[in-house]
């Protein structure tokens, strides 16, 4: 439900970092220049690089196990400050600690002076930050849309919160409830339980929240079917446990309990390191590789008619489409073909992707081989649409033949590869890619990304399963 804030999060934390960095700089000038203390004279050093260092290593890390970066306190500038308030002396006292058995010649008063001066600054920082937040969000048409199932109690509970505390990141279009018509307090009833879906669809909602009595197991079940085919994320508040996808997620919503049931698996810090460990890598990968895709695009044109670049739509993270880059490596028009080479496997179950494909260029069937067909991705990662790793984007006529359980293969960004593509690439039937991809999902990790891009190494040189 807070996902929306996930990047101001971030930029909030480097910004405390650098202000923290020049707190202790300030604190030094005023331990200089105030009359109070020790005199100091004007070459004597008061604090060597390596403190600057380890400050900024310690405050995000204790101001993360404090809950400083809390989402869900993202809009309020006074519980971020209450809880400043209790973390920056608690990370002054283990700096004081660290100091202890490191630079034990650094004055106390400087310390002190740090600490005031870094709780004004990180304020103020918060004052300015979450102003400009609720100023420049609905300049940007950037709220999103939640629509409330169930008009009943809980519902209306869930509305005014959300309407209190989450705006204006966030706006209730309306409810929608079998018993009540006309208007629920200052929101419209938009139509029956029933009509969910297509309303959501019709009014770009992009969370839905679940507030219906413990006795409607089976319109909530079928309700959440209803809206999979759907980018939209799914809360219900309790309770319907048997409903989770790969990973429940509870949230306290200011005292209402919600369970996510398609929450992003993939967020908070865990999100921030892998989205810049893939802006990293992803702007060296392209910085490196454009002089051989200059030469790539060359011989593309030069071997047959048609574009470059290949444009696909596909589905990604809790199926949200977007066009996927790739050199292109069929002949033009090979879409209107696929029926013609798909065939049915040994259980049944269509392929897409065959051997000896009559589709494929000369030059195409190099670059699938080892693979560089897929390095304009690279912009697709730059983007945000895709990640290094992760299961594959798959094609949207693919994904609306899924059953549901396959659907939980969405919870996560896409990636150019992924665990199935290392275990076997396209000699792997889709049922079983898929068994691959929720073994990610459920196992993820920083370390498990960094396995998967090193044996892509050895997958890609072997050439096994890629045609």
């Amino acid at each position: 439900m807070f996902r929306r804030f996930r990047r101001f999060l971030m930029l909030l934390a480097i910004a405390d970092v650098l202000l923290t960095v020049a707190a202790l700089g300030l604190a030094t000038l005023a331990r200089r220049t105030l009359l109070w203390g020790k005199f100091i004279a004007p070459g004597d050093p008061l604090v060597s690089l390596a403190v600057y260092g380890i400050v900024a290593l310690l405050w995000p890390v204790i101001f993360q196990t404090l809950g400083v970066y809390d989402s869900q306190y993202a809009t309020s500038a006074g519980v971020q400050i209450r809880r400043l308030t209790f973390a920056v002396p608690v990370s002054a006292f283990v700096l004081g600690g660290v100091l202890y058995f490191t630079f034990r010649e650094i004055s106390r008063l400087l310390v002190v002076y740090f600490a005031l001066l870094d709780w004004a600054l990180l304020a103020l920082l918060r004052v300015a930050a979450v102003g400009m937040l609720r100023t420049l969000r609905p300049q940007r048409h950037t709220t999103g849309r939640v629509l409330v199932v169930g008009a009943g109690e809980t519902g209306r509970r869930v509305a005014q919160i959300v309407t209190g505390e989450l705006s204006p990141a966030y706006d209730v279009v309306g409810f929608v409830d079998d018993d009540a018509t006309g208007r629920v307090g200052e929101w419209p009833v938009l139509g029956r339980i029933a009509e969910t879906a297509e309303l959501t669809w019709q009014l770009g909602c992009d969370e839905v929240i679940v507030a219906l009595p413990g006795t409607c197991h089976e319109d909530v079940e079928r309700l959440v079917y209803d809206l999979l085919g759907q980018p939209v994320h799914i809360h219900v508040v309790p309770d319907l446990f048997r409903l989770a996808l790969v990973r429940v997620k509870t949230e306290d919503l200011f005292g209402v309990p919600m369970i996510g049931l398609r929450e992003p698996i993939i967020d908070g810090v865990d999100w921030a390191i892998k989205r810049t460990f893939d802006l990293v890598l992803a702007g060296v990968g392209l910085l490196v590789a454009w002089p051989l895709m200059l030469l790539i695009a060359l011989v593309i044109k030069l071997d047959s008619p048609g574009p470059v670049l290949f444009r696909q739509q596909r589905v990604g993270e809790n199926g949200r489409r977007f066009q996927i880059l790739k050199f292109r490596t069929m002949v033009v028009g090979a879409a209107r073909l696929q029926d013609w080479v798909s065939t049915a496997g040994e259980q049944g179950r269509m392929l897409f992707k065959v051997r000896g494909d009559p589709r494929v260029t000369r030059v195409g069937r190099i670059l699938r081989r080892i693979s560089l067909d897929e390095l304009p991705q690279l912009i697709n990662v730059l983007r945000g649409e895709m990640s290094l790793v992760g299961p594959r984007p798959e094609q949207v006529f693919v994904v609306e033949q899924y059953e549901p359980w396959q659907r939980q293969r969405l919870a996560v960004p896409p990636g150019m590869t992924g665990w199935w593509q290392v275990s076997g690439r396209s000699d792997l039937p889709m049922h079983l890619n898929t068994q691959y991809d929720l073994f990610y999902i459920r196992n993820y990790s920083l370390w498990l990304d960094l396995k998967i891009l090193w044996l892509t190494t050895g997958a890609v040189l072997r050439g096994k399963g890629a045609y």
